[in-house]
């Protein structure tokens, strides 16, 4: 079994969109870098030199921030990660992140956008591992 997520399970699509969820949706991103970047699967992309994952991953965020905020999105967050504080000892993240629609369309409008879809490739070259986990605020208790 493959321990390892780069991309989602068809299985983990329906499960989200059986959510209903009617209103905003921040993602949470963990996301682990190759030492260097593999851009077996898109040649195309791949630069002159080797770069890091790391690297590749910026190339990425480049290219998909004018698509996300077209979209109405936004990125809340970005971080460097480390081990857990409370949390399996032998894991670690190396980048966190918060993005944020306003609703679970305008996300897939952006995974799908035309122009946007030319770039996902430096985001494979660059993880080797990674979570994504759709976050829904609660209602606020009085």
């Amino acid at each position: 079994m493959d321990d390892n997520y780069q991309q989602p399970s068809q299985e983990a699509a329906i499960r989200l969109f059986s959510r209903n969820i009617s209103g905003p949706v921040v993602m949470l991103n963990l996301l682990r870098f190759r030492k260097v970047a593999d851009y077996t699967v898109n040649p195309e992309l791949s630069p002159d030199q080797p770069i890091t994952g790391r690297a590749a991953f910026q190339r990425y965020v480049d290219h998909s921030l004018p698509h996300l905020h077209q979209s109405g999105g936004e990125l809340l967050f970005m971080g460097q990660g480390s081990h857990y504080f409370i949390g399996p000892p032998n894991e670690q993240w190396d980048l966190v992140m918060l993005g944020r629609q306003g609703a679970l369309a305008s996300f897939m409008a952006f995974a799908s956008h035309t122009g946007y879809v030319a770039g996902p490739g430096h985001r494979t070259a660059a993880v080797v591992d990674s979570r994504l986990l759709p976050v829904v605020e609660m209602p606020r208790q009085t």
